[in-house]
């Protein structure tokens, strides 16, 4: 009897907070899961955010960017080896972010140490307009998140696209970027899932 094995997809789809990646990537894998197409959705930050609370580092998500550097290494490194080990049983979506804003300055989402361990075979960069982002942060009462100006917001998208693409450059991965506008979510979904399938 002969085994043929498949390897499993990793793709990791990253945004700033707000663009609303998490719905586009939930409402791609309802449908996907209603095809018999089998992936399964992880978040990297709640994966983080279990790890830094179980050592007593935070109460809730949103403390995390506000972690030192170092300590933000270390957790999104064991959340890289935690993921990486799922990737062997399925097909894997992260739902993540690309940069994180701190008050020290932009930090990769996935430095190179994390990438070494989740081999992605696709990078997709979820984007709007700044000012749509500034509109959904300011409607969304369940988050306590640092205001900003819609430019800050389209500096922080600029530095997703340059990360996303050098993680690119340091895995072989294919950078896709999908737009996310208000009132056309479906139009995002039928890309993803097209990446996707």
């Amino acid at each position: 009897m002969v085994v043929i094995l498949m390897d499993n997809k990793l793709v990791i789809i990253t945004g700033v907070p707000g663009v609303g990646g998490t719905t586009l990537i939930q409402k791609a894998m309802d449908i996907l899961a209603e095809e018999g197409v089998n992936y399964k959705m992880v978040g990297f930050g709640n994966i983080m955010f279990e790890v830094a609370q179980s050592q007593g580092l935070v109460e809730d998500r949103d403390e995390m960017r506000k972690l030192d550097p170092e300590t933000q290494k270390r957790i999104q490194k064991m959340a890289g080896r935690k993921i990486a080990e799922m990737t062997k049983q399925q097909s894997i979506v992260v739902d993540t972010h690309s940069t994180v804003k701190t008050p020290s300055g932009y930090l990769p989402g996935l430095p190179k140490w994390v990438l070494d361990e989740l081999t992605p075979d696709i990078i997709i960069v979820v984007e709007t307009t700044g000012d749509e982002i500034l509109m959904r942060r300011i409607s969304d009462e369940t988050r306590n998140r640092d205001l900003e100006c819609a430019g800050d917001i389209e500096e922080h998208q600029f530095m997703n696209r340059c990360a996303a693409m050098t993680y690119g450059v340091l895995t072989g991965a294919t950078v896709k970027i999908i737009k996310n506008k208000n009132g056309l979510l479906n139009e995002g979904v039928e890309e993803l899932l097209k990446i996707l399938k």
